[in-house]
């Protein structure tokens, strides 16, 4: 048998598929990625066994659990524990602290002849490592922002580079006002644990600098990590220009064109295109008291004639009218503004190309 481990960095590296026995509760406040939950005890049964630890005891509670998880549904979840060591013989399971749940798991499966290894420290220990992950790069590695007017196309050149980290990626979210995709965001705990295993991936690749995406703190519903964040404001800057044609071409790929498409894949022609609507409305929403009565409805009216249209033939030109009034009396000035703010760190600023070439020249150390 596969001895227990507690080599974090190996298990996420190499991406070994990993058995969550928490209870769903647990596991949906935060998991890692390909992580497969097979709890070993439901919701309900697990907070049974709480109440009862707190009134009678640990033996009364681990007789109760026993007497909960036993019969046909035992039977049932010792199918699925099979099913899963069989399928991912490489693998490992977990509780939250390494301790009685992953035991009771591995011991059942040892009775009917599966060896099956565990991670030392559950998932709490691996999600203490993988915060240490990214605070231990923000002290020891260098960063370079990116930084541009709304539309410039920073997403794209950080696809571009070996090094670049996408905090927009792994939070499911585009960084604006607008930027909500048709999908969910993770939760807290999953946006950080990609995050981290990221930047593990790639420190392990020789990344010693690292190229993001100037991001305010919250990327949607997500929070950068404070230590990442802080450092984030002290670092160099880069400023990716384009013109103003060219910012409205992009934003009207991803914002009207890309993701009425990522609708009509959840929902169908007809309704994704329903919701993709009542999502623009919505994002616009957000924004009126900034943009003030007159200048939002002025907006809506374009954002609607544009939305009409678009249903009735499938064409995009009028949604050009709306970002064109956005970009030049909302978010260019802010962002302007920002400029001026941040401008000492400033290093280079260019178009895509030239920025691409400084940041592979100036910016891709390894170890």
């Amino acid at each position: 048998m596969r001895e227990d481990s507690a080599d974090y960095p190996a298990l996420f590296l190499n991406d070994v598929p990993l058995m969550d026995v928490r209870a769903p509760g647990e596991f949906h406040k935060g998991a890692f990625p390909g992580t497969v939950n097979l709890p070993l005890m439901n919701d309900i049964e697990r907070q049974k066994v709480g109440t009862c630890y707190k009134q009678h005891g640990p033996e009364a509670a681990l007789d109760l659990g026993y007497r909960l998880v036993s019969g046909k549904i035992k039977d049932d979840r010792m199918e699925a524990w099979s099913a899963f060591t069989r399928t991912h013989p490489q693998g490992y399971l977990y509780c939250f602290r390494g301790g009685l749940r992953s035991q009771i798991v591995q011991q059942w499966l040892a009775q009917v002849g599966l060896a099956f290894p565990r991670v030392k420290g559950g998932y709490k220990a691996m999600r203490s490592f993988l915060i240490d992950t990214t605070e231990a790069a923000v002290l020891e590695c260098d960063f370079v922002v990116i930084g541009g007017l709304t539309g410039t196309g920073k997403t794209q050149v950080l696809a571009q580079l070996d090094n670049g980290l996408d905090l927009e990626r792994h939070a499911n979210h585009r960084g604006s006002g607008f930027g909500k995709r048709a999908t969910p965001q993770p939760p807290q705990i999953g946006f950080e644990n990609c995050l981290a295993i990221d930047i593990l991936k790639q420190r392990a690749a020789g990344s010693q600098q690292f190229v993001i995406e100037d991001e305010g703190p919250v990327i949607g519903s997500c929070s950068v990590p404070l230590p990442l964040y802080h450092g984030m404001q002290q670092s160099p800057l880069v400023w990716l220009e384009d013109d103003f044609e060219g910012r409205v071409a992009r934003i009207l790929g991803d914002y009207v064109i890309d993701l009425r498409s990522e609708f009509v894949a959840q929902y169908g022609d007809e309704q994704g295109m329903i919701a993709f609507a009542e999502r623009l409305h919505q994002s616009l929403s957000r924004i009126a008291r900034r943009l003030g009565g007159e200048r939002y409805q002025r907006l809506f009216g374009i954002m609607n004639a544009a939305l009409e249209e678009q249903a009735r033939s499938g064409a995009v030109d009028l949604h050009r009218g709306w970002i064109e009034g956005l970009l030049r009396e909302y978010y260019d000035p802010m962002y302007t503004f920002q400029r001026g703010r941040k401008g000492s760190r400033i290093v280079f600023s260019g178009g895509q190309q030239a920025v691409c070439e400084y940041l592979r020249q100036h910016c891709l150390r390894t170890q």
